[in-house]
């Protein structure tokens, strides 16, 4: 089974508009509300793509009850840990012409929570994947990936870690199945500005001696470079195809490796599943769909 954990879920509140005036108001052209976290995320393409998975972390008030029936009735079991006290937070998308983007806060996750998560992923048994993904609320111990990683450490449990620097770097030691850092914050782990591939590759395979099994990063429109843990060097570019929205992409890219490689155990073929599911979401409104990554899996 494949487990999914979203520390801070959001309640994405996503507005269209011909254009923003801050200070005035303004009208938008549609609405809809999408179910956020980029665990969240991970979990929605994972199902998209027939990969069966369980969305764990932390939930509050009508906001966490609106989310979870949300992702209940398109298809994800869930097993979320519900907080006394806070809401789920809600986040404000504004597209129009530029992205702007306003994140909630969210609750406070108490010790006694914490360790109901714990309890959780203690049940996890040999071949499970557990998704660890983004950002963690200021009320959790900034340790909290590591000590993870830590509890799982020699238990044949895939652990997969999509976050930044420090939080990135500390799970190195317990070699973790697959990191998936941009190009950008790849750089921000080494105090610079990656200029090519070489270099990027050089950087990954850095990330490697300290721990890490497989590296992959992504590069926007350059598309995706992926240092395999036989030592193999996969180089993808992008399919053609208007960006239409960057939110999940990069998640998305994570649930499409992760399925491709639970399906044909061959890291080629994880990366072009990647690629194309990451392309998908980019190249549409919403999170990608089966259809619309089988489509530019062909292209790959």
């Amino acid at each position: 089974m494949v487990y999914t954990v979203t520390f801070n879920p959001a309640l994405d509140y996503v507005v269209r508009m011909e254009d923003f005036q801050p200070g005035e108001t303004n009208r938008t052209v549609s609405d809809e509300v999408q179910f956020g976290g980029k665990g969240i995320n991970v979990s929605t393409v994972l199902r998209n793509l027939g990969v069966d998975n369980v969305a764990l972390g932390f939930l509050a008030g009508f906001t966490g009850k609106g989310l979870e029936q949300g992702l209940q009735q398109i298809g994800i079991r869930t097993d979320f840990i519900w907080l006394e006290q806070g809401l789920t937070r809600i986040n404000v998308k504004i597209k129009a012409g530029q992205e702007t983007e306003i994140n909630g806060q969210g609750p406070d996750i108490s010790p006694a929570a914490l360790d109901r998560l714990f309890a959780k992923l203690d049940q996890l048994q040999e071949g499970d994947a557990l998704v660890l993904a983004g950002s963690i609320p200021k009320s959790l111990p900034d340790d909290i990936y590591q000590r993870i990683l830590q509890r799982l450490d020699g238990r044949g449990i895939l652990t997969v870690v999509d976050a930044t620097r420090d939080l990135l770097c500390a799970v190195l030691p317990y070699h973790p199945f697959l990191i998936k850092p941009n190009d950008r914050e790849l750089g921000e782990i080494f105090g610079k500005v990656l200029t090519g591939d070489r270099e990027i590759e050089d950087c990954a395979r850095q990330l490697q001696a300290r721990g890490a099994r497989n590296v992959l990063v992504s590069m926007a429109g350059a598309g995706s470079l992926l240092v395999d843990e036989t030592g193999a060097v996969h180089r993808l570019g992008v399919p053609e195809g208007k960006v239409r929205n960057s939110v999940g992409a990069g998640d998305s890219m994570v649930a499409g490796f992760l399925a491709g490689w639970l399906e044909e155990h061959d890291y080629a073929a994880a990366h072009r599943m990647g690629a194309a599911a990451g392309s998908a979401t980019a190249f549409s409104d919403g999170l990608a769909t089966l259809a619309e990554v089988q489509a530019l899996l062909a292209t790959l």
